[in-house]
């Protein structure tokens, strides 16, 4: 994931808020839970990431409702154009008196579902809420950012910051250059193919999920960067999938790098600029 995930609110602005944010244990005992509101505090940085990990589930159903209460944000304003996503044929066997229906229902209940949405062909063909309590309620969006952060190097792509997905990737993260990210190219990045060792336990504080925004970052060097530039190598890149946010976020800052760079030699889309700088309003089609 990138640096920084997405949420979407009621007036469809998207909010950016960093990935596995936290409360201190401070700022967890001015959280008012009953009536799952939340006190007036200090709202938190970054880098105090991993304690969201230790939240209980009435804790993930308040705090996730209300993130940008809590935590440093930026706002990335709505487009003037978004893209529409008109209702489809629905899946009639999950609807209301269908086959699947009751199943349906206790799989949504049963794994605390917040929302679940079914797209076919730029079309919505099912559409549930439950913990988020409607599509009005802005709701953490945490990985979604991924696939956002993977349209952003196609788009770099094109627009030619970016020249290949068979660059390595220390081509433009040159922290990375003497790490075991030697060789690993941007389609490895993408895919989590690096093999480069890494622990997504999140129910272990010392996984690397965990220690990642814990731990202090070298200075003027991004948090990611910093950190798994000292892990080492488990498998030949492209030889093993591993699921690592970390290198989403690197993907994200491969992206900051590619398009600062080539701004320097021609002008790039005004999206990816102000997708860099924070300025952008919204995702246009």
């Amino acid at each position: 994931m990138m640096p920084h995930d997405m949420q979407l609110d009621a007036g469809n602005r998207f909010r950016t808020s960093s990935l596995l944010l936290s409360l201190s244990t401070a700022g967890l005992a001015a959280i008012a839970w009953a009536g799952i509101g939340f006190a007036q505090q200090q709202r938190e940085p970054a880098s105090r990431a991993a304690v969201v990990l230790t939240w209980n589930q009435a804790q993930r159903e308040a705090g996730f409702a209300g993130m940008e209460n809590l935590f440093l944000t930026r706002t990335v304003r709505a487009s003037n154009r978004p893209h529409p996503l008109p209702a489809g044929k629905p899946l009639s066997a999950f609807a209301p008196g269908g086959a699947r229906a009751e199943e349906f229902d206790r799989f949504v209940k049963d794994q605390k579902v917040a929302e679940l949405l079914v797209l076919q062909d730029g079309t919505v063909r099912l559409e549930r809420y439950a913990l988020t309590g409607g599509p009005n309620v802005r709701w953490h969006s945490f990985s979604v950012a991924k696939s956002i952060t993977s349209t952003l190097v196609g788009a770099a792509m094109k627009d030619g910051a970016i020249k290949s997905l068979d660059d390595p990737v220390t081509r433009y993260i040159t922290d990375l250059r003497g790490s075991a990210y030697d060789e690993v190219t941007v389609r490895q990045l993408l895919t989590m193919t690096s093999g480069v060792k890494w622990n997504e336990d999140y129910t272990d504080m010392n996984s690397d999920v965990a220690r990642m925004y814990a731990e202090p970052p070298a200075p003027g060097m991004d948090m990611t960067v910093s950190y798994v530039r000292k892990l080492p190598r488990e498998a030949p890149p492209g030889a093993k999938w591993v699921y690592k946010t970390s290198e989403t976020n690197l993907v994200g800052v491969l992206v900051m790098a590619a398009t600062t760079k080539a701004a320097r030699r021609v002008p790039v889309r005004k999206d990816l600029a102000a997708v860099r700088n924070g300025t952008r309003r919204g995702v246009d089609d």
